[in-house]
């Protein structure tokens, strides 16, 4: 009887992940669907420049490029090329793919991404956590100015104060490019600074609930530690809120910050993907786009996933 009921609980959990599989791909479709519409609806084009360009050249790059053909069959061929991986060529930088180009940016913004995910969730967590154990005092309200700012100040803003402080006035790091660890500090601050004060925000409010549970006030008056009684039973209880946000937190983040990567001019997925607009670059503005979607799907799904393992009574409702 156990093997039967487990054997039906692990049936369950496979088609409750079959189930977030089929979602995501059918949000993917529609992302990718929308994209191109909106795409090919703007006005613009991407061989347009100061300069006239003579009429021969104009077709005959249209015809190159395929952007001649029906938008039904550039369509059908676009989502050939999503299934093969095969994004195309970029209409600006000649002799170079958007796989070339995402394959050169991700890895700058994978690595500034990873040192701002650290920063925002330790910093944002530890502060979170002696908020809501300090609640309504001086440690309170010190983290929620924080908080405050770190919200409402624009990253743009934030970076530009950085250069302005920690560059300019005190010459300590770079102002901006790309080489070594001195040049990812400042925009690693910068784009983790938001994401943060929100982590932190979530923290403090899912622990304060907590907190008033019947079962944290009688650990306290059996004479639990404070240490244990927050590392077993206050975190495990108050974190879900902050793996959902997470979830599309990592995507965001990994991809790369648009204003924070151009301010220093970082070459990262952010960097290019603000050249493409400026460009008109359809298939580099495409592919970054599907990129991107695919990337913040995949990491909701591992969420999906991690919930299973937080929360029994996710567990408990898919054995039922």
């Amino acid at each position: 009887m156990l093997i039967l009921q487990e054997s039906l609980s692990a049936l369950n959990t496979f088609y409750y992940l079959l189930r977030k599989a089929g979602i995501l791909l059918l949000s993917l479709f529609g992302v990718v669907t929308l994209t191109f519409v909106l795409m090919h609806s703007i006005p613009g084009d991407p061989f347009l420049q100061e300069q006239a360009i003579p009429e021969e050249i104009l077709r005959s790059l249209y015809h190159y490029y395929g952007l001649d053909q029906p938008w039904h069959v550039q369509y059908l061929r676009y989502l050939k090329g999503i299934i093969t991986w095969d994004l195309g060529p970029s209409f600006k930088y000649e002799g170079r793919t958007v796989n070339q180009i995402i394959s050169s940016g991700f890895p700058v913004s994978f690595y500034l991404g990873m040192m701002a995910l650290f920063i925002a969730v330790t910093l944002g967590t530890v502060l979170g956590m002696i908020s809501a154990w300090h609640r309504n005092k001086w440690q309170d309200h010190l983290a929620a100015i924080f908080s405050v700012l770190g919200i409402s100040v624009p990253s743009f803003l934030i970076a530009t104060l950085l250069q302005y402080i920690f560059c300019i006035k005190l010459q300590l790091l770079p102002v901006a490019r790309w080489g070594t660890f001195l040049h990812t500090i400042l925009p690693a601050l910068s784009m983790a600074a938001l994401p943060m004060a929100f982590i932190a925000r979530l923290t403090r409010t899912s622990m304060v609930e907590v907190l008033q549970q019947d079962y944290i006030l009688t650990a306290r008056s059996k004479g639990l530690s404070s240490v244990r009684l927050l590392m077993k039973h206050v975190m495990r209880n108050s974190i879900l809120p902050v793996v959902t946000y997470i979830g599309p937190l990592t995507a965001s983040i990994l991809t790369g910050s648009f204003v924070v990567e151009k301010i220093f001019a970082i070459p990262g997925l952010g960097y290019w993907f603000v050249m493409s607009v400026s460009n008109r670059d359809y298939t580099v503005i495409l592919g970054v786009t599907v990129f991107y979607s695919c990337l913040l799907m995949c990491c909701i799904f591992f969420v999906d996933i991690v919930y299973t393992l937080i929360d029994p009574r996710i567990r408990t409702a898919l054995r039922r």
